[in-house]
């Protein structure tokens, strides 16, 4: 059986399952930005759930949280908290791209349904990806149409002071001993390609990655598991509180990381500290850059670079009450790839944010 003709043209939005679609919401305008676009429940036409649509930029994000028991996010958040539960991607076709998915092993969640008039006609599938999180195959006659009908929408689309443009990758965590079968059925099924791999060790702990990405480049997924012949670690950590694979951080592409971490920070984002001496041979590591070493440093923003050029990332603490999904922050000036000695420093300092607060919800950010 041959790799599915499967054209995924982008990411068309995250769903973020939750306990509580109004709190959950109003979190991710306050700290982040978002705007609400829209509203869903039983009066819209959605059953056993109610939900909110954020934007900004081209970023669309579902919260949404289950009123029936027997609704998905019911037993998502039973089984894991707050976290992603659909990661939508936009097709030509969602029925065809659904049937290539199931032919080639995927588990099927919801076959095609189009809601909608013809011209302006919106339609969704759904196949298990990893774990309990779905994919989510999109298809609209009108790219920049609403929504959906069953989401009431409101005028206030993406705001005109959008820090992010677009979701740039989300990463995973997988269990030990999974990631190789994670990336070939991606391979197989969904027809992604792996363009880097790298293991990982800090100290007596130790993890292997692999990125996936789709042939449009606008899906990116970096896969992480942990290497259970060394001590336990932050992914350790994550699939224990999580309850197994899961989405451990979705990624914003900015324009001006150095505006959008103040920014953000103002609005009580707390973002995962870097030791100074990081930056002390940065120069030396990455060569010249167009942002002084000191401003970066006072900002904890972590730079690197590859053949193309410079990457600049940060990434937040998790609000979330079990310390599961937190949030990145990423520029990209002319590079494409994930710059390796950022990832040490991303693994280093979630194991401090880890090893320092032992008890998982035990504190809120400001």
């Amino acid at each position: 059986m041959g790799v599915p003709h499967m054209e995924i043209r982008s990411i068309d939005h995250v769903e973020l399952f939750v306990a509580d679609a109004e709190a959950a919401a109003a979190l991710l305008c306050d700290r982040l930005g978002f705007v609400v676009a829209g509203r869903g429940d039983a009066t819209t036409g959605l059953r056993g759930c109610v939900t909110v649509l954020l934007r900004q930029g081209e970023i669309a994000l579902l919260i949404t949280a289950a009123t029936s028991p027997d609704h998905r996010a019911a037993e998502y958040v039973e089984r894991h908290g707050d976290g992603v539960g659909v990661i939508a991607v936009r097709v030509d076709d969602a029925r065809a791209a659904f049937a290539a998915a199931v032919e080639h092993g995927a588990v099927p969640v919801a076959p095609a349904a189009t809601f909608g008039p013809a011209g302006a006609a919106v339609t969704f599938a759904s196949v298990i990806g990893f774990g309990d999180v779905e994919h989510r195959f999109v298809s609209r006659d009108l790219p920049d149409g609403p929504f959906v009908p069953a989401i009431e929408e409101s005028a206030r689309e993406r705001g005109d002071d959008a820090l992010f443009t677009r979701i740039d990758h989300l990463a995973i965590c997988v269990p030990a001993g999974a990631l190789a079968d994670v990336v070939l059925r991606y391979q197989e099924i969904f027809g992604l390609r792996q363009i880097f791999e790298e293991r990982i060790s800090v100290g007596s702990q130790a993890m292997n990655s692999a990125v996936v990405q789709s042939a449009s480049e606008r899906l990116t997924l970096t896969i992480l598991e942990p290497d259970i012949t060394r001590d336990p670690g932050q992914i350790d950590s994550f699939i224990t509180a999580h309850g197994g694979a899961g989405v451990q951080h979705i990624a914003f592409l900015t324009d001006d990381i150095l505006e959008a971490v103040p920014t953000s920070t103002a609005r009580g984002v707390r973002f995962l500290a870097t030791p100074s001496t990081y930056y002390d041979m940065l120069t030396q590591r990455v060569g010249p850059l167009d942002t002084p070493v000191d401003h970066l440093r006072e900002l904890n923003v972590l730079a690197d670079r590859d053949h193309s050029g410079i990457v600049l990332q940060i990434f937040t603490e998790s609000w979330h009450s079990r310390r599961t999904l937190f949030y990145e922050l990423i520029d990209r000036r002319g590079a494409h790839s994930f710059g390796s000695n950022n990832i040490h420093a991303l693994y280093a300092a979630v194991e401090r944010q880890r090893t320092t607060e032992p008890e998982l919800g035990a504190r809120e950010p400001r």
